[in-house]
């Protein structure tokens, strides 16, 4: 079929002077711009996340972070609690170990300065080039949801 022929047989969908919109007054309106989506920003650190579960001897794990630190069964560990979170370094001196399994286990005393017990799920943050894990316990991880939340939703949105 020719152009002509289907321009005949179905009419076109947008006029050829392009889209206007008429007010009442039936003078031609633009319509607004649209809005653009704020972009998350990109990511310019090289932090590890994992999220495991603390079994009931204080052990965590996960594969992915324990590759990124590069630590293996052995490796003596120097562990602490600061604000609220659990810092776990390497320490040549240091009384606790990554167990053969490729695990750390929390103390006790630390578990109870954050409130952890069996079953609670920890955010676990390695940063490679310090060598550090930290842990954020879940009163950790309420405060800077609920700090995230405020500013999004800051002036009644939802």
């Amino acid at each position: 079929m020719t152009d002509r022929l289907i321009d005949s047989v179905i009419p076109a969908v947008v006029p050829s002077g392009g889209l206007k919109i008429r007010g009442d007054s039936g003078a031609a309106m633009k319509r607004p711009p649209l809005p653009l989506a704020r972009l998350a920003p990109t990511r310019d650190c090289s932090t590890v996340y994992g999220l495991a579960t603390l079994d009931v001897h204080g052990r965590v794990a996960d594969r992915a972070v324990m590759a990124a630190l590069g630590w293996v069964p052995g490796l003596r560990l120097g562990i602490r609690e600061s604000g609220g979170l659990i810092i776990v370094d390497p320490d040549p001196g240091g009384v606790f170990r990554v167990t053969k399994e490729g695990h750390v286990r929390l103390p006790a005393v630390v578990r109870q300065w954050c409130g952890l017990t069996a079953g609670d799920r920890v955010l676990l943050a390695a940063d490679p080039k310090a060598g550090r894990l930290v842990l954020h316990p879940p009163a950790s991880l309420d405060a800077v949801v609920a700090r995230v939340h405020a500013e999004a939703f800051a002036g009644g949105e939802s």
